[in-house]
């Protein structure tokens, strides 16, 4: 048996945090019975450009969108960093932070998961940590409808470690795959970005206080 229930994780640049982040974690943890969501900002994402926000500001955002909601926590780690932030190197701090038997649950949405086998030492990933992936209700890779064509690697690696009972995340600590429905929400921090620099409002979007906290350090402009 598991020592504690599982721990979600949810990295991202979060430039800027918005509410399909927010909403991502939050059903996750219904969905997939997590005690919290750790949400962890990159540093350095190796598989993007420089993020328009500095670390700081980011991790500062995550903190304004989170505050109040005992769910969900914040790891500045990756921010104070100075190395690229690679998941499989997050997975290993937190593995030591946290011991052997605890269950991880890397929380990857659709896209993200399809791209999976292009990641620094992917395979790694699930010695560390199990997978949970969000998707639009009906779409892949429920019941293993992922096109194999896709990458034929990680079909291979994937498909024996896809299950559909989120029970199986507390059992072990690492190793599976489970799809979960998620409220699709066509947000995006791209597209905040764009109505921010172009002076148009972006309120509802994401929480107030990051809109306010945007907005009293000129970001986006």
């Amino acid at each position: 048996m598991a020592e504690r229930a599982p721990l979600g994780l949810l990295g991202g640049t979060f430039d800027p945090i918005h509410h399909a982040h927010l909403r991502l974690a939050e059903e996750a943890a219904d969905a997939l019975g997590l005690a919290q969501v750790r949400l962890v900002p990159a540093g350095q994402p190796p598989h993007r450009g420089t993020p328009m926000s500095s670390p700081e500001h980011r991790l500062a955002m995550v903190r304004l969108a989170t505050a109040g909601n005992p769910r969900l926590e914040v790891d500045p780690a990756e921010v104070a960093s100075p190395r690229a932030s690679y998941t499989v190197l997050t997975l290993e701090r937190l593995r030591a932070e946290l011991g052997p038997r605890r269950p991880l649950v890397l929380l990857l949405g659709a896209d993200a998961f399809a791209g999976l086998a292009s990641w620094h030492r992917w395979r790694e990933v699930f010695a560390l940590a199990h997978v949970a992936v969000a998707n639009r209700p009906g779409h892949a890779p429920h019941a293993r409808r992922w096109p194999a064509a896709l990458d034929p690697e990680l079909d291979a690696e994937c498909t024996p470690r896809l299950g559909s009972d989120p029970a199986v995340l507390a059992a072990a600590p690492a190793g599976h795959i489970v799809p979960f429905d998620m409220t699709p929400l066509a947000i995006s921090a791209t597209r905040i970005r764009e109505l921010l620099g172009a002076g148009l409002s972006a309120r509802y979007l994401l929480p107030g206080s990051v809109l306010d906290y945007i907005g009293k350090h000129s970001l986006y402009r």
